[in-house]
């Protein structure tokens, strides 16, 4: 199938592309104290008994080797105005480098960071993952929540791409 002006891998880029998701960022620990957060834009919820959601990491992420390590982790949501994150987390983090350094943060229940400024977060553990190509997908119970005020004023940050084959 195309659409006419194109080939079949650009149909699929095209309306992949335009499948939305949230941005969040996804904090998870190395079971040893370290701690570090991404940006994660591939989050869905999966199930409402338990509460479940399912996070894509690309492969070339030591991410992958922590949440096989600390299967427990930290969803914090992003509004529409919070920039400032994307250029903060955007870059990734090197294993020791510190991800959090101007970043005001409190500690949830589970012991990792939740971003004070982000609309709300969701705590949880890995409970599958499932091989996906390039990336891996975690199911993540959800344990527990907070949020701050913005939550029910300001709009969570919907991410559309250009192509459905890169960020």
């Amino acid at each position: 199938m195309s659409d006419g002006n194109g080939t079949f891998r650009d149909a699929i880029a095209a309306v992949l592309g335009r499948t939305p998701s949230g941005l969040y960022i996804l904090v998870a620990g190395d079971g040893d104290g370290e701690q570090t957060g991404m940006l994660a834009s591939w989050v869905q919820q999966a199930s409402f008994d338990p509460p479940a959601v399912t996070v894509a990491v690309n492969k070339s992420r030591y991410l992958n080797d922590w949440l096989g390590k600390s299967p427990q982790v930290v969803l914090n949501l992003l509004g529409e105005s919070q920039k400032q994150f994307l250029g903060h987390f955007g870059r990734g983090f090197e294993p020791g480098e510190a991800a959090f350094d101007g970043i005001a943060t409190t500690q949830a229940t589970n012991g990792l960071p939740a971003l004070t400024d982000a609309l709300g977060y969701l705590e949880g553990n890995v409970t599958g993952q499932v091989d996906a190509g390039d990336h891996m997908v975690y199911v993540v119970e959800i344990t527990a929540a907070g949020h701050g005020e913005a939550l029910s004023s300001e709009r969570p940050w919907v991410h559309i791409r250009k192509n459905g084959f890169s960020y």
